[in-house]
Formats: C-alpha cells, structure tokens, sequence
C-alpha cells in the first residue's frame, strides 16, 4: 500500500482514517523537519529539540544524537588529501545504547558516509530485486551508480518518547543523495539476523533461513509468535517525499491470518510471482498521524563533517531537495517488540539494517546503490569488577559496573557474600569474601539483558585492623604519576610503613618505605606521590609495621589511568575484530597495548599517530581467551584506556 503524506487514508477495516504530516513536526523530542540541527525548527531556532548535530554557537537544551568527536580533524583532512574524501566512515550515538537523555530513551543511532568514486558497495546492473534472497545478490568489484540513486551519507536513530518500555517507539531516518532532480527511491530493511556484507568476495551471509529472510509468523488468533525482517520503502519525487510504505516478510500464507497489531493492506511481492515467502504491506489499526517526512530547503546546514558530494568537492550545506528525513511511530504500526513481538532482551523489533535505492516507484525495480549492514541495539552489557578482588577480614571491598548505562538498573545477588550497601546501584559494597552477581536490565518492564559476576576471595597473611592503624586506602594516576592517600591511626604505635604494588592482585613486591610522621596527633594522614613508574597500573596496597614486629595489611586499591571519553571500541563485546577510535591534539609516536586481568602485556604495538581522529583495527582477537581486557594507548603524555570484553 502505497500512503500519500499530504492524504488522509481511509482505512476501510477499522474506519478510521490515517495521516502523513508533511508539515515540519518535534516527535519525541526530536526535530523532523528537512533539517540536522537541534535547537532548531522550520528555519527558525526553537530552543529544546534534539537533531542528529548540534551546530556550534546554537543554544538551547536540545542535543546532538550522533557522536562528532574527531569531526575538527576529519574535516581538515578532506582539505588536504583528495584521496580520503573518497573513503567512508560510521559514527554511532554520542551516548550508549538504551541511554535516557531527558527524559527520552535513545536506544541507538548511527551516522554512515558511503564510498565516493567508485564504489565496492553497489549493486551490479541487473535484476537484483527487494524480493530476491540476499544470497543471488550480485555485486560488482567497483561502480558508479546513477546521480539519483547515489546516496552521500545516512543516518538512522530510534527513540522512545519516555523511560518505560511501553512509551511509543519512533524511527528517525535521514539520507542524501547527489542529485537534486528527478524521482528517487530508498528502502530501509531490518533484519532479524546478523547479515553481513563482505567486501573481499562481494557477498552477503548471515542472511535469514526463509528464501534469504526471517518470515514473521503468527498463531491461529493472529499473534506474533515471530518476528521477521520489516522493510520500509519511500518515493522521493523531485521537491517532496510523497509516499512510504511499510512491508513485513511472510510466508504468502500468513496473509490468510488477521494479526491482532496491524492489518494487510493487499500488496505481496517475492523473488517471482507465485512466490512462497516475500514482502506483504501493512497499515496500522489505529488513527492518527504515524509517518512524517521532509526534503531540506537549499543551504541546510550538512553537519560539522562537511559533506563530500559525488565529485569529491568539499561544501558546507545541502542543495535544495538533496537531503530527506521522517519518521515512522513503530508503536503505533504495531512494529514495537515490547507490545507484540516474541524477541529477546527489550524486545527491539530488529537488529541490523540495510539502506538501498532502487530504480523506480516500483517495489520489485532494480536495486542501485547500498549502505550496511550495521548493527543496532547493541546495548552495553554489563561488565563488573572490583579493585579489590582479595579481601582482608573485616575490610570493605567495592563492586562496580565499569560501564554502567543511564536508564539500565543494575541488582546486585550473592550466593555466599554479604553486601553493607543497598544491592540495586551500579556500585555496592560487601565486607566478606563470596561470589557476587549483577544483573542488567535495560528498561523498566523489560526481560534480564545481561549478567555478570564478580569473586572476592580471602587474603591470606593479614591482620583484622579492627579500625586500630590504617584505612582510607586511595589511589589515582595522572600522567604518570601516582598518588596514594591513607590514614593511620595511633601513630605511635607504628615504626614504619611500607608501599607494595601487585600486577595482579596476588603477588605483591615491596616499593619503597615511608618514614612515619612525628605528630602529636592520635590519627595522621599520608601521601605519597611518584613519577614516571613503569607500567604504573596495578594493585598498590599499605602494610604498617608496628613497634612490636605486627604487620597490618591494608584492602588493596586497583588504580589504573583515566579512560578518556575520546576512546571508543566497536563493536564490544568483541569476538575476532573489533575498531578502536581516538582523537589527540598532535602528531606522536604511541604504543598500543592490550593488558589482560593480570596485569600482563599480551599484545604491543608502535606506530605514528596523526593529530585528530586515529582509527586502529585491533585483528585477530579470538586468539585471547574470553574475559575482561584493558586497551591501553600511550602518545607522549597522554595515556588512553578503555575496557574491552572478549565473547566466545
């Protein structure tokens, strides 16, 4: 089915009537309206709403979903190397996945620059269909494509327009295109498997197992006991976007069976005709307005990337028509998992989407270009761990989420432990050793998402402090340096202290001594601060020697280098490859390093670095067993760190 935006559609089943707006609109806080600015609306600035960029000097609450870090130095580069303009990249949200900013739950996003010149990432001339199994998809090695079908860049985000995980869920999709003139056509496909497109044979796998999709499937009531692949296609003619329509793929039986979430609105199309699987259209059974959509007037401002068009000129802004956005209320279509699909985890209603253009209005015309498949909803799952795995009886150890998610709830359990704090926080406190166990939930209402444990075991050779000599026990590092603080009380009573580091919380070896302060005072503070240790992070912990021969051992404390919120790892968790990306502020030499849980060294590497965004494939990571790792970059004084976890 075929709905205009400037039409009411009557809806002969249920008689009601639905509306495409095609009026500049805010859903979920988020501007539709031809534009990427927040902050902005229907070329005038409207302080609060929230875009795929935020343009510097723009005030207002509103924010930018997609992540621009390194944007200064790309854009600097595109400058001076004609070559690199022709290369893609992906940026992701600016923050996790399924994090709730202001009151919204943005549950991912994505931004994609697709090659320029000639592209490995088409279709091969020919009959490459919408209906076709992914598997007889044809790709040539290198080609350009038509100007209206060549797409520039895309960008993808869905919302909830609140924190439960019954508020309506909104689809935001933005694409342009090089040519101005002429009718264009964009599908946006869904998938509910992890199809992959590889570059090296030009094909595709992970494909779904019926004719090359996930079919959705229903019982005899009409309730989705399935999900399946969504695809959702849009007519782009000349000055307006005039039409999107939304299909589901099913086995041409299904269309026999009412479902209870949406209805069929009569168009089927497979590979063939007299296909058995293939692509059926739906409408929602409800009224009110669920799809929005709007080209960009001339000059819109194209984001703090520049933007790169099919000649490999650098401009600033769009040209009239050559950027396009909607919206799609996926709740209201009856497209959101936690209403009425039987997924995993939060229920989100697919997990990797494809971008094509094809050749006509027509839903079976030739396939064009194509950007993806990338994937979505890879929430963070929770990681746990503590800088004090070996506990000294009668000591306090903290357990925390190393990266917990604004929105998720964490709930501590322990099945032979005792916890001193409240057990639903990112971060709790026990005082015996046991194992400990945190679960992850992404939304309030939702299925568990993810677990993880931590095992605090008895240290052996320490004294119970009984509060008498040491506690207060920190640590940071800094650009090398490191700063411990603790306090002693009866001073007197101790001859000396002494400093031990541990690479992996187990083995300590001495450091140096600290003289005791001569104080009047019954309870004394103490610092102690090193430069340029080498491999300084690790478990650094206090013994206080007493005038009687007595060594009291204090809780260790796990310091480690602050992770800079530049770094990123995608995906993560990791299996085989993973991306990391990074700014600095200039050129320099670096050592890249991948440090296990024990503090050893298992990957190294040296290379030059360049100033702004550094992308480094990280190869080969199934070799390392499954765990926690750190990522550690070294360039002149700035020291990088962030957590990765290996999946098997």
């Amino acid at each position: 089915m075929k709905l205009p935006l400037n039409l009411a559609v009557a809806v002969l089943a249920s008689v009601c009537s639905h509306a495409q707006i095609t009026t500049p609109v805010i859903k979920a806080n988020f501007g539709v309206d031809g534009d990427l600015r927040s902050n902005f609306k229907d070329g005038a600035d409207l302080v609060g709403n929230d875009d795929w960029f935020t343009q510097a000097g723009t005030a207002g609450a509103g924010q930018s979903v997609i992540d621009t870090n390194g944007a200064a130095g790309i854009r600097a580069r595109y400058v001076s190397d004609m070559a690199f303009r022709r290369l893609p990249f992906f940026r992701n949200m600016r923050v996790a996945p399924f994090t709730v900013v202001n009151g919204k739950t943005w549950i991912d996003g994505v931004f994609i620059r697709d090659y320029h010149g000639d592209d490995s990432t088409v279709f091969a001339a020919g009959a490459n269909k919408n209906g076709d199994s992914p598997a007889n998809w044809s790709c040539p090695t290198a080609q350009s494509v038509p100007a209206k079908n060549d797409i520039l860049d895309m960008m993808v985000h869905i919302r909830r327009d609140g924190t439960a995980s019954t508020d309506s869920l909104w689809m935001f999709g933005g694409l342009s295109l090089d040519n101005t003139n002429g009718n264009r056509y964009i599908d946006f496909e869904m998938y509910q498997t992890d199809i992959f497109y590889d570059r090296s044979t030009l094909s595709f796998s992970g494909y779904g197992p019926d004719a090359g999709h996930t079919s959705w499937q229903f019982d005899a009531a009409g309730n989705v006991t399935q999900a399946g692949d969504i695809i959702f296609n849009a007519e782009y003619q000349s000055s307006s976007l005039t039409s999107i329509e939304a299909r589901i793929w099913v086995n041409q039986a299904a269309l026999a069976v009412t479902p209870v979430a949406f209805d069929w609105s009569g168009q089927f199309d497979g590979a063939v005709n007299g296909a058995t699987y293939g692509y059926a259209a739906i409408r929602p059974k409800q009224a009110g307005n669920y799809y929005a959509g709007l080209p960009g007037t001339d000059n819109t401002w194209g984001g703090p990337f520049g933007i790169i068009l099919r000649d490999e000129s650098l401009v600033d802004n769009y040209a009239n028509n050559q950027f396009v956005e909607f919206s799609v209320n996926l709740s209201k279509l009856g497209l959101d998992g936690s209403a009425v699909m039987n997924v995993p985890g939060c229920n989100m209603p697919f997990r990797r989407i494809l971008v094509k253009t094809r050749a006509s209005a027509s839903f079976t015309s030739e396939l064009k270009d194509f950007v993806g498949p990338f994937d979505f909803f890879l929430a963070s799952k929770a990681i746990a761990t503590t800088s004090t795995p070996l506990l000294c009886n009668g000591n306090v150890a903290r357990l925390d989420v190393i990266n917990p998610v604004s929105g998720s709830q964490y709930e501590w359990t322990t099945t032979n432990g005792t916890f001193t704090s409240s057990t639903v926080s990112s971060s709790v406190y026990v005082n015996q050793p046991g194992t400990y166990i945190v679960t992850q939930t992404l939304q309030t209402g939702c299925s568990p998402y993810a677990k993880d444990t931590v095992n605090i075991t008895a240290m052996s050779g320490c004294i119970a402090l009984a509060g008498t000599h040491l506690y207060g026990l920190t640590g940071a590092l800094q650009d090398r340096k490191i700063s411990l603080t603790w306090n002693v009380r009866n001073n007197a009573a101790v001859d000396h202290l002494e400093i031990e580091k541990s690479g992996d919380g187990e083995r300590f070896e001495k450091l140096t001594a600290v003289q005791i302060k001569q104080s009047g005072e019954e309870d004394v503070a103490y610092d102690f601060l090193q430069a340029n240790i080498t491999e300084s992070e690790g478990w650094f912990r206090v013994i206080a020697v007493t005038r009687d021969g007595a060594r009291e051992i204090s809780t260790p404390v796990f310091v480690k280098a602050s992770t800079a919120t530049g770094l990123t790892i995608r995906p993560n968790p990791a299996r085989s490859d993973a991306s990391l990306s990074f700014s600095l502020p200039a050129a320099a030499q670096a050592r890249i390093m991948i440090v296990n849980s024990l503090g050893t060294t298992v990957y190294r590497e040296d290379r030059r670095l360049q100033a702004g965004w550094n992308t480094i494939q990280l190869r080969q990571l199934e070799r390392y067993a499954k765990g926690i790792y750190w990522v550690k970059i070294e360039a002149d004084q700035h020291i990088l760190t962030t957590p990765l976890l290996l999946r098997r």
